[in-house]
């Protein structure tokens, strides 16, 4: 259930969706799926910086390795922030619902945010290969990707109209980008106060 879920969200989108609005999972099976599929770029940011390294130059000298230590907290950090992402951006189609006509459950729109986010989480494969174009080829289509399905899976799941559906998807982003800025500020001010990572010699 969980990967033929996965798989449909990637070859038939917009069938999928109906899908989950005819069978809308329970709130412990969105929580499920969220915790799984965040951890694949937890560890897989985990192991490419402990056991593989980033070239961040052409040379073979620029290649950069975290200690294993503050590799594992900046894992667990960035675990908790893809979460807490998640639970705002369902927390915002929550919110947003009654302006455009909507009357979703929090379990409905965690469900809607969970699945949506899938497509960038699965991009986290691609720091297997941690070259910096790599990573932002994959990480913009998996972004792309996972804003299409927003925009497709909104109308449906919330049962409204696809022209107010595109406008309750716009501004879920756009609030979302607002979110963004503010993790990323915080990010750089923690790291600024002594909280970066700490590379291996």
């Amino acid at each position: 259930m969980f990967l033929n879920r996965i798989w449909g969200l990637y070859t038939q989108p917009k069938v999928q969706w109906h899908r989950v609005d005819r069978q809308h999972e329970s709130l412990r099976y969105s929580l499920i799926h969220l915790a799984l599929i965040a951890l694949i770029p937890t560890i897989s940011a985990y192991l490419s910086t402990t056991m593989i390294g980033w070239n961040f130059g052409s040379t073979t000298n620029s290649t950069f390795m975290l200690t294993p230590r503050s590799a594992l907290a900046m894992a667990m950090s960035m675990y908790v922030g893809l979460i807490f992402g998640v639970f705002a951006l369902a927390y915002l189609i929550f919110w947003m619902a009654g302006t455009f006509g909507a009357t979703p459950s929090f379990a409905n729109s965690l469900e809607l945010a969970a699945y949506t986010a899938t497509p960038l989480f699965m991009a986290g494969f691609s720091l297997f290969y941690p070259e910096p174009i790599v990573i932002m080829l994959v990480g913009l289509a998996g972004v792309t990707y996972s804003v299409y399905l927003l925009y497709t899976g909104i109308p449906i799941v919330m049962r409204i109209p696809e022209e107010r559906g595109f406008i309750y998807a716009s501004s879920v982003i756009t609030a979302a980008l607002v979110l963004l800025v503010c993790l990323m500020t915080a990010t750089v001010l923690l790291w600024s106060w002594g909280f970066g990572p700490m590379y291996m010699n």
